[in-house]
């Protein structure tokens, strides 16, 4: 078993997988602030609750979008292991070809979610992650990494749009009855909810013309239930999605007992 950490720039994902398959998933939030002692509370407390000892974890492994928190997450993922973890990066093997103009600057989080994916699922394929970030991974069907596009969150946009108006509230992410509301609260849901799943049903079109086939899709991220059920295309949803590509690329550099 080991401990599977996914820093993203709003929350960071947690959890333990093992051949037997993933134990647990929780998000704590990503705050620069915290040291690695209180980091290491932190994750021993979720270990804690699901009554997992440090005792049965073989290592761990992360990924990062934030570089500045990684050595502080690493001290805190050695003092509950006991060894510092694999960091996904340069060097690492991940068994994914990249076929983009410079491969070692595709985010790892990116990486992570393709190579769970092209075990997952079947191909060619469109991997979209919808978290701070909303980002479209486009794997081919010999399973090469083609590129995609970047986004800016759900979460973003609508803190934009109420931070830069002085009379639209905050609103949750829940969808009308209809696209064409009746007060103000609705009208930003219909934008923020459908106006985000037409976005994506237009983004996998364009990526399908310019591939020449049908693409499958498989969502990701904190943001993706309440959008892609509204979405024309039929894509998978998989929370666990990042925790399954960090384990793969354990696995490739790594024994489990």
């Amino acid at each position: 078993m080991i401990l599977t950490i996914d820093i993203g720039n709003s929350v960071i994902t947690v959890g333990t997988v093992s051949r037997a398959g993933i134990h647990f998933v929780e998000q704590i939030s990503t705050d620069l602030r915290k040291t690695d002692l209180e980091y290491a509370v932190a994750f021993r407390t979720i270990l804690d609750l699901y009554k997992i000892p440090s005792r049965p974890l073989n290592g761990s492994i992360l990924s990062s979008v934030v570089p500045p928190l990684t050595p502080t997450i690493n001290r805190a993922l050695a003092k509950i292991t006991g060894t510092p973890a694999l960091v996904v990066g340069p060097g690492v093997k991940t068994g994914l070809s990249i076929r983009i103009d410079h491969p070692e600057q595709l985010g790892s989080d990116l990486v992570v979610n393709a190579v769970a994916a092209l075990a997952e699922y079947p191909l060619p394929l469109v991997v979209i992650d919808m978290g701070t970030a909303t980002t479209f991974s486009v794997l081919d069907a010999e399973g090469n990494y083609r590129g995609g596009s970047i986004l800016p969150g759900i979460r973003i946009s609508l803190d934009s749009l109420v931070s830069h108006t002085a009379q639209l509230p905050r609103i949750s992410f829940e969808a009308p009855t209809r696209t064409i509301a009746k007060n103000t609260v609705d009208s930003m849901k219909c934008g923020i909810v459908y106006g985000s799943a037409a976005m994506v049903d237009g983004m996998l079109e364009r990526m399908e013309e310019e591939m020449g086939q049908p693409l499958g899709a498989v969502a990701t991220g904190a943001a993706a239930p309440s959008i892609i059920p509204h979405c024309r295309h039929k894509i998978q949803y998989d929370e666990t999605l990042p925790l399954k590509g960090l384990y793969r690329i354990y696995l490739k550099n790594r024994t489990v007992h």
